[in-house]
């Protein structure tokens, strides 16, 4: 298989495929918004993206679609797919007359969506033999985060991304979030509290949330009222990040070159060596020791450290 070289063409009308979480999208869009730039472009996306655009990325319209293969549960039971309404999204892309299209996720079943919605110029990341899919298939980055592929996209266009915020807020006001989509990822609410009672105690003022805030709008107010940022591997840190607020990352299953979010003074923790590791939503032990792991008094040092570094 060829691989293609750099060619600075511009679409007149871009669709960016980018079906998963919020911090998936979230490091999409600095792509995005360099491609608006350019041209007219469409994000096809889940619908939690629309606040997500109308705050960082206006011009770039949308095409809610929840792909079956990004469920955390039965991803696999064909039978059970929405195929009416996956039929019904691919009618719509074939009528937006889109003349190129982009993938950053190395996904085969996202690829042969595409195609299958009429998508001829389609360029990604092959994977499992779908480079026979894409007209215009580029090479695995070097880097392994995620963000390096949006990054290789750009480049294939002769695009120029711009680097990760380095503001550095001069308030006071420490955001926690203390959730996640998935119980591997949550450090117990007990000890995010005696942090948050520790930060309180040394003069910061501090705003505690969880998932049970699901107003994707008010989260993205508070993150915009926020100095510092600490919390999980989960979307809200990413979000935080691309807002330009430094964060702070407790990791346990994922590995932190994967997904640190992007701020050129982000800071983290990682989780606890396992031989399984990387995992994504699933453990194969009751618990997520490798997040667990991490006790409430060494999390204090290391964002004490943090802060004063800052």
């Amino acid at each position: 298989m060829r691989l293609a070289k750099p060619t600075p063409t511009c679409p007149t009308h871009l669709l960016v495929a980018e079906l998963w979480g919020l911090g998936d999208l979230a490091l999409a869009m600095p792509f995005l918004r360099e491609a608006a730039r350019h041209g007219r472009v469409t994000l096809l996306a889940k619908p939690h993206a629309a606040p997500l655009l109308r705050r960082f990325a206006p011009a770039v319209e949308l095409i809610e679609f929840t792909a079956p293969w990004t469920e955390f549960r039965g991803k696999y039971r064909f039978h059970h797919w929405p195929w009416r309404e996956m039929r019904a999204v691919a009618r719509q892309l074939r009528a937006e007359k889109l003349n190129a299209a982009v993938s950053a996720r190395p996904d085969p079943r996202e690829h042969l969506f595409l195609r299958w919605a009429g998508l001829r110029d389609l360029r990604g990341f092959p994977r499992a033999g779908s480079g026979f899919i894409l007209r215009r298939a580029l090479a695995t980055p070097h880097e392994p985060h995620r963000a390096a592929y949006w990054r290789a996209l750009a480049d294939s266009f002769g695009w120029a991304l711009p680097p990760p915020p380095a503001t550095v807020p001069n308030g006071n006001h420490v955001v926690i979030h203390c959730g996640a989509a998935q119980p591997t990822r949550r450090w117990p609410r007990e000890r995010y509290d005696i942090i948050a009672t520790r930060l309180r105690n040394a003069g910061w003022r501090v705003t505690v949330l969880d998932e049970a805030l699901t107003d994707l709008e008010v989260l993205l107010e508070h993150l915009a009222g926020a100095d510092r940022f600490v919390g999980n591997d989960s979307g809200p840190g990413h979000l935080a990040a691309l807002s330009g607020v430094p964060t702070y990352t407790l990791f346990g299953p994922q590995l932190p070159e994967r997904f640190t979010p992007r701020h050129a003074r982000a800071a983290w923790i990682e989780g606890a060596p396992c031989r399984f590791k990387p995992c994504h939503d699933y453990c194969r032990f009751d618990l997520p020791h490798c997040l667990l792991h991490h006790t409430t008094d060494a999390v204090w040092t290391d964002i004490q450290r943090w802060l004063q570094g800052l």
